[in-house]
């Protein structure tokens, strides 16, 4: 799908729905929700105005304040899948100051674009697919059975598309995977690549394979795909979902602010918000694809703030992210609800996980309301880590039955749970190590 037909259909969510879209996957942070629904909109309504004045328009960066696992990441993702748009999360802390060993803020942008052409290739290649799949047939007939008749193809052809050979081994001619290009120091930086550069003067070296019908099948179709598609189109294409849909989530940016009277978390901090700081507002960075601009891109930052606050990051910085959301820290209650009411809640997965092994597991609204009253208890005795609580809670009391020592059906009420659970949150010691 074009890049103009994805703005089309995002354009046709509203706020709302994009927080009933939100809500399916996510439970409470009504605030952060409705901030980001905004942002998105706003993102595409840009796209609507006049060209002279699309330019004037800037995305409304947001800075997202909260503690760990109260669901800041899950928003900015669900944000960009649901935009079908280019998404990149990085933390704060990976990056150095110009000058210091280290990734440099830039790469941010590079690492965003690729993103972009992995999305665009899929898409154009999904496109191609009828003739991809035809083209592998031809050539998977020819590796069967060189130099056949026609009959015998025909009948070959027969059993390959019932799928009766798909356990044979066949040994077939494919692109080698292993990188032939040399990456130099700082090249990357000024977006060229010696592979790029020799690909035209040297032909792409082959190896033979010996591989199951069934995965060489996947391998050309794949390949020929790649031969059908237009990668310079793509890296167009790229480019341009990139610059006006590209949504970039900057974690852990409070570990990168000073805060008076420490000296901020490390020595280069105040030079990475510096050097971040131009890549937000809009420059133009060098990539494989081309120069890309980085004006309309929408940056979303997140932090506990635990230590610093959002007013020790530098004024320009702090100027441009105008939207602040601070996320509630969740509740036994919050706790309860991520269990059982998103479409993929956790609850789900474990019922859907263990019954592949034939043990069928039932969980009893009591055993749920226990499971949340424990995360809700460690997370205030120990250390509050959010919703993520949860993961370590449920593989604990599931040990057992996940080992395969309790088999059939399996039910999850209070009193199973607080067996299994009582002794090591009662204990300090156990709790910070176990859970």
């Amino acid at each position: 799908m074009s890049a103009d037909a994805l703005l089309a259909r995002a354009t046709e969510l509203t706020p709302l729905q994009i927080v009933e879209e939100l809500d399916r996957h996510i439970i409470g942070q009504n605030k952060a929700k409705r901030s980001v629904a905004v942002a998105l909109r706003n993102h595409y309504r840009r796209r609507r105005l006049p060209e002279e004045l699309q330019a004037e328009v800037t995305p409304k960066n947001i800075l997202m304040i909260g503690p760990t696992g109260v669901g800041k990441t899950e928003i900015a993702r669900r944000l960009a899948r649901l935009a079908k748009a280019p998404f990149l999360k990085v933390e704060a802390t990976k990056f150095t100051e110009v000058g210091y060993v280290g990734r440099d803020v830039e790469s941010i942008v590079r690492d965003l674009v690729r993103a972009a052409v992995a999305m665009v290739e899929a898409e154009k290649k999904e496109e191609v697919r009828g003739s991809a799949t035809a083209a592998a047939r031809d050539r998977l007939l020819d590796a069967l059975l060189p130099g056949g008749t026609t009959e015998g193809r025909e009948r070959m052809g027969i059993l390959l598309d019932a799928g009766k050979l798909d356990d044979r081994s066949v040994e077939v001619e494919v692109a080698d995977e292993k990188p032939s290009g040399v990456m130099m120091p700082g090249m990357e930086e000024m977006g060229i690549n010696l592979q790029d550069m020799l690909s035209n003067l040297m032909p792409q070296r082959r190896v033979r394979r010996s591989l199951s019908v069934r995965e060489a099948r996947r391998v050309l179709e794949d390949e020929e795909a790649g031969r059908l598609i237009d990668h310079d189109a793509v890296g167009r294409e790229a480019v341009y979902r990139a610059e006006n849909m590209g949504i970039v989530f900057i974690d852990e940016i409070d570990k990168i602010a000073g805060s008076e009277g420490t000296g901020g978390s490390d020595v280069s901090g105040e030079g990475v918000q510096r050097d971040l700081l131009p890549v937000v507002e809009g420059t133009q960075v060098n990539t494989r694809q081309g120069p890309v601009k980085t004006d309309h891109m929408l940056f979303i930052a997140a932090g506990a703030f635990n230590v610093s606050k959002p007013s020790d990051l530098i004024p320009e910085l702090q100027g441009r992210f105008p939207i602040r959301v601070e996320l509630e820290e969740l509740g036994a209650g919050d706790f309860q609800r991520i269990l059982t009411q998103p479409r993929h809640a956790l609850t789900k997965q474990y019922t859907e996980l263990l019954a592949v092994d034939g043990t069928h597991i039932r969980f009893d609204e009591s055993g749920v309301v226990a499971l949340a009253e424990y995360a809700e208890r460690v997370n205030r005795d120990v250390e509050d880590i959010g919703a993520r609580r949860l993961h370590t809670i449920l593989e604990t009391v599931l040990e057992d039955v996940s080992f395969g020592t309790q088999l059939g059906t399996v039910t999850i009420d209070e009193a199973y749970v607080r067996r299994k659970l009582e002794g090591i949150v009662d204990s300090e010691d156990l709790s910070r190590y176990v859970l």
